[in-house]
């Protein structure tokens, strides 16, 4: 059996890369990129700080900031639209997993043209996007260093989730220093969501050698550093081992996928316009209690990375071990207990779990389900 790794050709890492970053980019002869970001970072400097370290080097941006926390099909034409209207030469994703996402949509309809609902699915496009480098603001979705990009349609009221290997940045930049005093609650839902990429990519039918290896050390990180994260800040350590944590889960579910956690989060997401990491860390300890069924030994394994003594107990009694201490950090660091709380309806949940079935990411589930066992985990998590 063969099987392909897709990461970044450069991952910058650690306090201060940023700089490096920018001597990056004027080594690559770009001239004039697009940043593209939400309206917070613009208006607190974080793009002015960007803009001018480029500026010091020649390379001159134009910016675009209007990235939902969702972001749209719209977000993707407007942005588009500056682009071109500045004959950019490069994008620059500047924040997290929304403008990462935002720009990805940009960058791969720039040079293969139409509307980026063509490319949903699996490898769609025919050329490489416009080269992009990510940088990171927040620990938790990866989409710095992914194929992954998923966008909201806003007719349908989905997320699409386009896989696709040209959507991979050029360059992934991950400056802890860019991660300092990020509110808790956004520290723990991009924290939760990178456990839930360690996890589900680890049960994954896809799964490698090299995939279950970065995922166990991503969530043996989470495990250590989450908690302080959240509750301080300005830790710088606790900021670098997160940045480091959520990378390593990103490589492991670039490449092994992931599972009905993201399927049926996508549709919250898109449903709702619920937050994503959140989502996610409400329906995985009820997802994996689906997938206990097939994979005990493999939660086993999850249990012991996040701490639990498991020598004495059968894979059975592992698997149970693991959903306690997911529950207990999404606990910790103040994830709400169900999907009710949020605004989720029981009323939509044949809809949702219709859509959650066709969406990408629950191709390498572990065990597949039907229709009325997606609605069960649904209702379990409200």
């Amino acid at each position: 059996m063969t099987s392909a790794f897709f990461i970044p050709t450069v991952n910058l890492m650690g306090a201060g890369c940023l700089v490096d970053a920018a001597d990056a980019i004027k080594s690559h002869g770009f001239r004039n990129g697009l940043i593209v970001t939400d309206k917070v970072l613009n208006e607190i400097g974080v793009v002015e700080k960007v803009a001018a370290l480029l500026a010091e080097r020649d390379v001159q941006t134009a910016v675009f900031d209007g990235t939902q926390p969702n972001p749209t099909i719209g977000n993707v034409e407007a942005g588009l639209a500056i682009l071109k209207e500045n004959g950019c030469d490069f994008v620059i994703s500047l924040g997290g997993g929304s403008p990462h996402d935002c720009a990805k949509g940009i960058a791969l309809v720039a040079t293969n043209g139409g509307n980026i609902g063509d490319y949903e699915g699996v490898d769609q496009s025919a050329k490489a996007q416009l080269p992009l480098i990510a940088i990171n603001t927040t620990a938790g979705t990866a989409s710095e260093m992914t194929r992954f990009c998923i966008i909201t349609d806003e007719a349908r009221h989905i997320k699409m989730a386009i896989v696709d290997k040209n959507t991979t940045p050029l360059i992934s930049v991950n400056d802890p220093e860019l991660m300092l005093a990020k509110p808790a609650s956004l520290t723990a839902a991009t924290g939760m969501d990178a456990l839930t990429h360690a996890v589900e990519a680890y049960v994954s039918t896809a799964a490698s050698p090299i995939t279950d290896a970065v995922a166990i050390k991503a969530i043996e990180l989470i495990q250590a550093n989450l908690r302080t994260a959240v509750n301080d800040g300005q830790n710088l350590a606790a900021r670098e081992q997160m940045a480091y944590a959520q990378f390593m889960a990103g490589m492991a579910f670039n490449n092994a996928s992931l599972g009905y956690v993201h399927a049926m989060a996508h549709q919250l997401g898109g449903f709702y316009d619920l937050p994503h990491g959140v989502c996610n860390a409400i329906l995985l300890p009820h997802v994996q209690r689906y997938n206990a069924q097939v994979c005990p030994s493999r939660l086993r394994d999850v249990a012991k990375a996040m701490g639990v003594n498991v020598d004495a107990l059968s894979p059975e009694e592992g698997a149970e071990a693991a959903l306690n201490a997911i529950q207990e950090l999404s606990k910790d660091v103040g994830i709400p207990a169900g999907l009710e709380v949020l605004g989720a309806k029981a009323d939509d949940i044949p809809v949702l779990a219709d859509n959650a079935l066709k969406d990408a990411c629950g191709f390498t589930n572990p065990k597949q389900a039907t229709h009325e066992e997606i609605c069960e985990i649904f209702r379990n998590a409200m």
